[in-house]
């Protein structure tokens, strides 16, 4: 394992040139004192590793050392093969020159290249979604030229609530999530911020200088970010009876439903229900509001109770008279 790290980091210093103890620990999932170790194995093996301290400092290799690390693994054979988001790279202008590239690889193996190939029909990764409906990003071009070229951007960007502002920002990245685009910018304040491309109803290429950070890292930056939007999620959790009738249609419906939890280990007859014939289990349920709530509650009919809170039996039953007055 150890001297794959030690590959790890030498590969990691080649293709970012200096890279901090605390950036090397957390790509390798490591302690920094470790790193401190690694680093010394390096250079008695005589690799130039060179620390250079203080604010900004890091470590790097001597004179752009540079080594050709050959023989790879059939694992990461594999994981360069795997087939990738096809939508997606054709958005970027990057499915062609994949799949050139992938025939490269293939030519330039030495281990059995008929093995090797296999693995394009083994697995397959595919990250629309069954209605695949994809939005419009009218903007798209304009963005992956400023993101390429690191040129700072005026955008109009309409906001949640349907309000439009502008501003001039610094394009770090784009990042793909399901069928959607994101740009990943830094404003005028410096902060780092995501914008969703589709609400980007205008962009211009401004004449203005824009200094990416030396150590931003899109990927990481996404996956902090995401932890932090999913935090903030609004959340609203009820419990219930729901019937042997729709207990699959809960555990496959994923549009409304945040989390489900069945309180009950074996189903059994509710006392609490005329319908002596059907077989009952206590659930916890959790959506974004009471509204979403309400909505997917009343689609199920008489096939779930809710139990808590109290105030949403009644506001079921009140939209239930509702709707059948509505028809009557």
């Amino acid at each position: 394992m150890r001297g794959d790290r030690l590959i790890q980091i030498l590969l990691l210093l080649q293709t970012h040139g200096k890279l901090s103890a605390k950036q090397l620990a957390e790509r390798l999932e490591v302690s920094e004192r470790t790193i401190h170790r690694d680093m010394d194995a390096l250079s008695s093996a005589g690799i130039p590793v060179v620390a250079e301290r203080g604010q900004g400092g890091g470590w790097s290799l001597l004179d752009n050392y540079h080594t050709d690390l050959t023989g790879l693994k059939d694992s990461e054979i594999r994981s360069l093969l795997i087939s990738q988001s096809t939508q997606m790279l054709e958005d970027v202008g990057l499915a062609g020159p994949l799949h050139e590239a992938k025939l490269k690889l293939l030519a330039s193996l030495s281990a059995d290249k008929k093995r090797a190939s296999a693995v394009w029909n083994r697995i397959h990764i595919d990250t629309s979604t069954w209605r695949n409906r994809k939005e419009k990003v009218a903007t798209f071009e304009t963005l992956k030229e400023a993101v390429w070229h690191d040129y700072a951007l005026h955008i109009n960007y309409e906001r949640a609530d349907g309000t439009i502002t502008e501003r001039t920002v610094g394009p770090l990245g784009l990042v793909a999530k399901g069928s959607r685009w994101y740009l990943i910018a830094c404003g005028e304040d410096g902060e780092v911020r995501t914008y969703r491309a589709s609400r980007i109803h205008a962009a211009e290429i401004v004449n203005e200088p824009f200094i990416r950070p030396a150590h931003f890292d899109l990927a990481q930056y996404w996956q902090s970010s995401t932890q932090s939007f999913i935090k903030r999620m609004p959340s609203y959790e009820i419990t219930a009876w729901a019937s042997s009738a729709v207990l699959h249609r809960l555990t496959f419906s994923g549009f409304y439903i945040q989390d489900v939890q069945f309180a009950d280990e074996q189903p059994r007859l509710s006392p609490q229900h005329s319908r002596i014939d059907t077989y009952w289990s206590q659930v916890k349920l959790t959506f974004d509001t009471e509204a979403e709530a309400l909505s997917y509650l009343l689609g199920l009919g008489d096939q779930i109770r809710v139990i808590e809170p109290r105030h949403l039996q009644d506001q079921i039953a009140e939209m239930a008279e509702r709707i059948v007055h509505f028809y009557s």
